[in-house]
C-alpha cells in the first residue's frame, strides 16, 4: 500500500503475480476428524442404555454430590458440599454447586457439572430477557419451567442433571425440583445426590416448618456434613445459602472436615442426630 500525499487520499498496489491457494474440499476431509456418530440420541442409547447391551450398560455415569434445600418459616435454606468426582478419582475440592441465577432466584448443581452449569446459566439468560420484555421478576415456577422445557427437549440426548430451583416471588419463598427427564415437582424438602440418603436421616430427624434462622442453618451445615462423612464421593466445602424475600445471601462456608474435628465429630466427641 502507497499514499498519495498530494491528494491525501490513499491508493493501492496489488500484485497479481501472487498466487491464492484454494483449499482442497477433499484435504479436508483427509485431514480433519469427524465425529463418527452422526445421531447423538442413538450413540447415547446404544452406549448408556441397559435394555440394548443384554441388561449392562457400556458406559456408565459416575456422579457424586450432595446437595439439598427446605422451605421454612423465614424462607428457604439451600446447603450443598463441593466435590468433583471422576470415578474414583476427587477432581475437585472446591466446586461452586449453588448457581445464582439472579439476585432472587437459585439453582443447585447434581449430576453432570458441565449440563447443570450450562443450562442453569442459559435459565439466568432467558429470565434477564423476561425481566426486560415484562418489567417485572419471573416467579420461581415459570423459572422451572422454563428449564424443565429445555431438559424434555433434550431427553435422550445424554443430560445428566438433577436440580433444584429456589426463590422468592410475589407468592413468597418457592421450591422446585428439576431432572434430567423433565420432571418437575414442587416441595417443601429436597436432597440430590449420592449423599442425599444420608441428609434426609438427620433432615427428617430436625426439620420444623417454624424454625429460626439459626436452627435452620445449623439443620442444612449438619445434614451435609453427615453426608460428607459417610459418602466417599461428596465433601470439600460446606456451603450454605438463606433466600429471603429481599433476596438470597450467602451465610457460611465451612471446611467438612474442619467440622467434623471441631463440632460434630473427633477423638473424643459422640455426634447424634
Amino acid at each position: 500500500m502507497s499514499f498519495d500525499f498530494l491528494n491525501t487520499f490513499p491508493t493501492f498496489e496489488f500484485d497479481n503475480s501472487i498466487d491464492i491457494e484454494i483449499p482442497n474440499i477433499q484435504s479436508l476431509e483427509e485431514n480433519f476428524t469427524f465425529p463418527i456418530h452422526k445421531s447423538p440420541a442413538k450413540f447415547f442409547e446404544e452406549s448408556f442404555s441397559s435394555a440394548t447391551n443384554g441388561g449392562a450398560a457400556k458406559l456408565k455415569f459416575a456422579r457424586g454430590t450432595t446437595t439439598l434445600a427446605f422451605l421454612f418459616k423465614h424462607g428457604v435454606i439451600v446447603a450443598v458440599d463441593s466435590r468433583a468426582t471422576m470415578g474414583t478419582y476427587i477432581s475437585s475440592q472446591s466446586v461452586k454447586k449453588v448457581i445464582e441465577i439472579n439476585p432472587y432466584l437459585l439453582g443447585t448443581m447434581a449430576g453432570g457439572a458441565a449440563d447443570c452449569s450450562f443450562w442453569e446459566r442459559e435459565l439466568g439468560r432467558r429470565c434477564r430477557l423476561y425481566e426486560l420484555n415484562n418489567k417485572e421478576r419471573i416467579s420461581v415456577a415459570a423459572a422451572s419451567k422454563i428449564l424443565a422445557n429445555i431438559v424434555y427437549y433434550y431427553r435422550g440426548y445424554g443430560l445428566s442433571m438433577g436440580t433444584m430451583i429456589t426463590g422468592w416471588d410475589k407468592k413468597g419463598p418457592q421450591l422446585y425440583y428439576v431432572d434430567d427427564d423433565g420432571t418437575r415437582v414442587k416441595g417443601n424438602l429436597f436432597s440430590v445426590g449420592s449423599g442425599s440418603v444420608y441428609a434426609y436421616s438427620v433432615l427428617n430427624a430436625g426439620y420444623r416448618h417454624d424454625l429460626t434462622p439459626e436452627e435452620a442453618y445449623e439443620l442444612g451445615r449438619r445434614s451435609i456434613y453427615q453426608a460428607t462423612h459417610r459418602d466417599g464421593a461428596s465433601g470439600g466445602l460446606i456451603n450454605v445459602y438463606h433466600v429471603q424475600q429481599d433476596g438470597w445471601k450467602k451465610i457460611s462456608s465451612d471446611d467438612s472436615s474442619t467440622l467434623h474435628y471441631s463440632t460434630y465429630g473427633g477423638k473424643d466427641k459422640q455426634y447424634s442426630i
